[in-house]
């Protein structure tokens, strides 16, 4: 999926970040998707990251890094490998 987000996405968004940090885990599927893809834009899609760098990365959003990195895997956005990670799905925002 590319392209900027629309109304109803920015309005999720809104709902859940405070600044660059995560307030809440969304339940909905569909809400927590968004915030996955939003966070997933900090990640370089054709680079493998140690299990290390991605939990600082995500801690920098939400304390619970390890849920975070688990749903990122779940909804197709990561791919994992004896510990490295890397993009394998999900939004990508063109420059």
């Amino acid at each position: 999926m590319a392209g900027a987000w629309d109304a109803d996405e920015e309005k999720v968004l809104r709902s859940f970040f405070s600044g660059s940090r995560l307030t809440a885990i969304p339940a909905s599927a569909s809400k927590k998707l968004i915030i996955l893809e939003r966070i997933a834009q900090d990640f370089e899609v054709g680079v493998r990251y140690p299990e290390r760098d991605v939990n600082e990365m995500l801690g920098r959003y939400h304390e619970d890094h390890a849920a975070l990195r688990r749903y990122m895997v779940e909804a197709g956005i990561f791919s994992r490998e004896a510990g490295v990670y890397w993009r394998s799905g999900g939004r990508v925002e063109l420059d």
